[in-house]
C-alpha cells in the first residue's frame, strides 16, 4: 500500500510547469470492471499541484460518488484543498482505491468517510446521505460522479441486464442520492452531476450509456428549476475522454493506448483537469448566479450543444 500511495504522489514534487502533458499512444492495457487507478500506466493526475486553495469551501460537507479514483479522487482533493470534507461512495471491489483518496483527502488538512456499496440500489443511496449526516452533521455538496459504461457494436448485444444495471448506475442513483440529500440541504449547497459528451451528441457504440448522459443533463436542468427557490444551485459538466478506470475497463488494450488521441489536443483530460468545473460549481463565490447549466470539457471539440 505504501508503495500505492507513494506512486499516486509522485506527481505533488514537481510544480505544473515542469510537467508535460500525458500523450498517447500509451501502454496497451486493460482491467476487468470496475478497474482501479493504482493499476493504471501511466498514473492519471489528480494533484493539481498549480491548484492553490482559497478556503471558498471553509467548512463545507460534500458526498461525492466514485470518489476513490478518476474525476472523484481529484475532486475530492481539490474539495479538501478548499476547506471541504468529504463522503466518498465506491464499489467494493474499489477499497483499494478508496483509501488512496481518504489519505490524500486527510494530507489537504481535511476528513473523508469511506461508505462502500452499491449505488445500484435505492437503500445504499440512502444509506450514504444518512450515514453523512451522523458523520459530519450537515451536508453542502452532492456531486454525482458514479458511472458505468460498455461498448456494443450492435443494439442487439444490450441485453436487459446491461440495460437495466447502465441505468441504475448513472440515472436511478443520481435520482436517489438528490431526492436523499436535498431535505438535508440548505440556500448556498449545490448539486454537480457528471454528465458526457456523449449525452450532447451520442455515441454509436454507446447507445445506453449516451442515453443516460442526455438523461443526466436534462435531469439537470429539471432539478435547478425545481430547487431555485430553495437556494440549491444544479449544475453539470460534461467531460469528453478523461483517463481513469472506466475507460481502461472498457475498452481493449490496443484502443486504450491511443485513448484521446482523436480530440484537436491529441491526447484525453487528467482528471485534474476535471475537477477545478466542479469545484467552480461548488462554490458561491463564483457560481451564485450560476444553475441549470451543462459545461462541456472537451480538450477543443466545439461542435458540441
Amino acid at each position: 500500500m505504501s508503495d500505492m500511495r507513494t506512486r499516486a504522489t509522485q506527481d505533488q514534487q514537481t510544480s505544473t510547469d515542469d510537467r508535460q502533458p500525458l500523450q498517447p499512444p500509451f501502454p496497451e492495457q486493460h482491467q476487468s470492471r470496475p478497474g482501479l487507478e493504482s493499476e493504471m500506466t501511466p498514473a492519471p493526475r489528480f494533484e493539481a499541484p498549480g491548484y492553490v486553495g482559497s478556503g471558498k469551501l471553509n467548512g463545507k460537507v460534500a458526498i461525492i460518488t466514485g470518489g476513490d479514483s478518476g474525476i472523484g479522487r481529484a475532486t475530492a482533493v481539490l474539495f479538501a484543498r478548499e476547506g471541504a470534507s468529504v463522503t466518498i461512495a465506491y464499489l467494493p471491489a474499489e477499497q483499494q482505491d478508496a483509501e488512496v483518496t481518504a489519505d490524500l483527502v486527510g494530507q489537504e488538512g481535511q476528513r473523508c468517510y469511506l461508505c462502500a456499496g452499491d449505488l445500484k440500489e435505492r437503500e445504499f443511496c440512502d444509506q450514504v446521505v444518512s450515514d453523512t449526516i451522523k458523520h459530519y452533521g450537515r451536508l453542502d455538496l452532492l456531486v454525482n460522479n458514479a458511472a458505468y459504461q460498455q461498448h456494443r457494436k450492435d443494439i442487439a448485444e444490450i441485453d436487459d441486464e446491461q440495460w437495466d444495471r447502465t441505468f441504475r448506475t448513472n440515472i436511478y442513483a443520481y435520482f436517489y442520492l438528490a431526492r436523499a440529500a436535498v431535505p438535508h440541504m440548505g440556500p448556498g449547497s449545490a448539486i454537480i452531476n457528471v454528465g458526457s459528451i456523449t449525452g450532447l451528441e451520442g455515441s454509436g457504440q454507446l447507445l445506453d450509456y449516451s442515453a443516460t448522459k442526455g438523461a443526466i443533463h436534462a435531469f439537470t436542468k429539471s432539478l435547478a428549476q425545481n430547487l431555485v427557490s430553495k437556494g440549491i444551485r444544479v449544475n453539470a459538466v460534461a467531460p469528453g475522454p478523461v483517463w481513469t478506470p472506466l475507460n481502461v475497463a472498457d475498452k481493449p488494450a490496443e484502443k486504450v493506448a491511443v485513448f484521446g488521441q482523436d480530440t484537436p489536443m491529441k491526447r484525453p483530460a487528467q482528471p485534474e483537469e476535471i475537477a477545478p468545473a466542479i469545484v467552480f460549481f461548488a462554490s458561491n463565490s463564483d457560481a451564485s448566479y450560476v444553475t441549470g447549466e451543462v459545461l462541456s470539457l472537451l480538450g477543443g471539440e466545439t461542435t458540441a450543444a
